[in-house]
C-alpha cells in the first residue's frame, strides 16, 4: 500500500546553520504549504508550476516565523514521485522546530527513518538496489566509495540484474509452457541456447560475487595495524602518514600502551590505521594488556605493517627475524609490508646489507618523512582497484551478496538438471528460486520486514 497522508521532516543536518531545509511529501503537500506561506507577490503555491521558486513569509497565524525560499515538485516529477514541497529557512534551530510544529498542527506527520526514498520506491522512481545506493552516497567518505554509491544509483547493478532476469524469464516462460504439453512431449525451449545463457548468467553472477571483497573493503575502509618493538617508531609513523600528532611520542619504551586508530584516504581508498603497544616481554601489568590487544588487532587487520629500528638492525637482527617469522607464521595469510625506520641515520654500505637481508624490505624516516609516500603506494598496490577504475559494476551490499549468491546456487542447480535431463517440472522450481533471489535485489519481490530493515537504516528526511 502507498501511503496517502503527508510527512514532513528537516532534510538538512540538525543543529544551528546558515540555512535549514524542511521537505513535505505527500497529496496535501503543496495545499498544507500554502496554508502557511504568504508569497511577497501574493501568489498561490496550488496554481504554481512544478520545479518553481517562491519567496515569501511562513506565517503563524498573523505571527510570521521567517522569511523563506519554497520549492514546488509536483508529483510524479519529484524525488519522491508525489506532490513535494521543500522550505529553506533560516537555520536557528528555535525557527525549524516552530515550523515543522506549525506543519504537524496543519495536517503533517514526522517521517520516518527513510520515508521519502521508501515511497521514491513504492513509486517506481527508484528501484530498491538503487535506494539503497543513496544511503551509501550519503555515508560516503572516500572517492571510491562516492563513485560505486553513485554507480549503482544511476542503476548500473540494477541494469545487469534486470538483463538477466528478463533473459531467464523468457526461458522459464518457456518452460513452464512444456508443462501444458507434458503429455506431447515438446520441447519449446532450445537447450542449447539456454545453456549458453547459463553459462552467461554464472559467468557474471561469480564476477558479481567476486567484487564484494573489493566493495566491502572500499566501504568500510582497509584496516591497517603498525606493530613492531616498543620505541622503534610507530607512533611517528602513525603522525607522518595523518600529517597530525595523533600518537603520543617519547624516548620512553612502552608509550603506547593501547591502540590508537585514525582513517587516511590515499589515492580514493579509505585506511583505518592502527597504532599498537609495542611487542616484548614485560612484567608490567598495563602493558601486557596492551600487548594482548595488539595480537587482536593484528587479527582483525587486512594489512600489517611491521616496523623495526634500521639503525639497530647490526644488534637486533636476529631477533627481528625471529619476530617477523612469528607473524608469518601466526597470520600467513594477511599482507605484511616490512619497514625499516630511522633510515635516515643509516650508510650506503648498511642500506645495502638491509636489501641483502630482508629484500623486501622499505626503508623510511618517519621523522623525517622519508619515504613514507612510497609506503602509500605500496598500502594502495593491495586494494584491486582496477575493476573501479574501468567502471564496472562492484558489490558493496551484504543483503546483495546474499542474494547473488543464492541466486548462483539455483543457477547451478538448473545447469546440472539441464545436463542431466531432468524433467521440466522441476527444474521450473529451481529457476523460479533464481528469479525470486533477483528480484530480491532490484525489489520486485519484497515484504515489509525487509523494507523496515533496510529503510531503518537511513536517516530521518531522507
Amino acid at each position: 500500500m502507498i501511503p496517502q497522508d503527508s510527512i514532513v521532516a528537516l532534510a538538512t543536518p540538525s543543529g544551528a546553520g546558515a540555512i535549514a531545509v524542511i521537505r513535505i511529501s505527500g497529496e496535501d503537500a503543496i495545499t498544507i504549504g500554502d496554508s502557511v506561506f504568504r508569497s511577497i507577490k501574493n501568489k498561490d503555491l496550488t496554481t504554481q508550476k512544478t520545479h518553481t521558486l517562491h519567496l515569501g513569509h511562513i506565517m503563524d497565524d498573523s505571527k510570521t516565523l521567517d522569511e523563506v525560499l519554497v520549492s514546488i515538485f509536483k508529483g510524479p516529477n519529484s524525488y519522491t514521485g508525489e506532490n513535494t514541497i521543500e522550505i529553506s529557512c533560516h537555520g536557528s534551530t528555535y525557527i525549524q522546530q516552530q515550523i515543522i510544529q506549525l506543519l504537524l498542527r496543519k495536517g503533517c506527520r514526522m517521517a520516518d527513518p527513510g520515508e521519502f526514498t521508501l515511497r521514491a520506491f513504492l513509486n517506481g522512481k527508484l528501484d530498491l538496489s538503487q535506494a539503497e545506493a543513496v544511503a551509501d552516497l550519503i555515508s560516503s567518505d572516500n572517492e571510491a566509495s562516492h563513485q560505486i554509491a553513485m554507480q549503482q544509483m544511476r542503476g548500473g547493478f540494477s541494469n545487469e540484474i534486470a538483463k538477466l532476469r528478463e533473459e531467464l524469464l523468457n526461458f522459464a516462460s518457456l518452460i513452464e509452457l512444456e508443462l501444458d504439453f507434458a503429455e506431447e512431449d515438446v520441447e519449446f525451449a532450445d537447450r542449447t541456447q539456454f545453456h549458453e545463457l547459463l553459462n552467461r548468467i554464472e559467468f557474471v553472477l561469480k564476477r558479481l560475487i567476486d567484487s564484494f571483497a573489493v566493495g566491502n573493503v572500499i566501504k568500510k575502509g582497509i584496516p591497517v595495524a603498525i606493530v613492531g618493538e616498543p620505541n622503534v617508531g610507530k607512533s611517528t609513523l602513525l603522525n607522518a602518514l595523518l600529517n597530525e600528532e595523533r600518537a603520543i611520542v617519547s624516548e620512553i619504551a612502552g608509550t603506547t600502551r593501547d591502540t590508537i586508530e585514525d582513517e587516511l584516504v590515499i589515492g580514493g581508498i579509505g585506511f583505518r590505521f592502527i597504532d599498537t603497544a609495542g611487542i616484548r616481554e614485560t612484567e608490567d601489568v598495563v602493558e601486557s594488556i596492551g600487548i594482548r590487544k595488539t595480537f587482536e588487532k593484528i587479527e582483525q587487520a587486512q594489512v600489517v605493517v611491521f616496523l623495526f629500528d634500521s639503525s639497530e638492525f647490526k644488534v637486533s637482527g636476529l631477533k627481528l627475524k625471529v619476530e617477523l617469522e612469528k607473524i608469518k607464521n601466526q597470520f600467513p595469510l594477511k599482507p605484511l609490508v616490512i619497514i625499516g625506520n630511522k633510515a635516515d641515520k643509516l650508510e650506503e654500505n648498511e642500506i645495502g646489507n638491509l636489501k641483502s637481508e630482508i629484500p623486501e624490505i622499505l626503508l623510511i624516516s618517519a621523522k623525517e618523512k622519508l619515504g613514507v609516500e612510497d609506503l602509500k603506494n605500496q598500502l594502495l598496490s593491495f586494494v584491486n582497484t582496477g575493476a573501479l577504475r574501468n567502471n564496472e559494476t562492484i558489490v558493496t551490499n551484504t543483503r546483495h551478496y546474499d542474494s547473488l549468491l543464492k541466486a548462483l546456487d539455483e543457477i547451478k542447480k538448473v545447469k546440472f538438471g539441464l545436463e542431466t535431463s531432468l524433467s521440466s517440472d522441476l527444474m521450473a522450481l529451481d529457476i523460479k528460486e533464481a528469479l525470486y533471489q533477483f528480484g530480491m535485489i532490484t525489489g520486485q519481490v519484497t515484504n515489509d520486514e525487509l523494507l523496515g530493515n533496510i529503510f531503518a537504516n537511513f536517516c530521518i528526511g531522507k
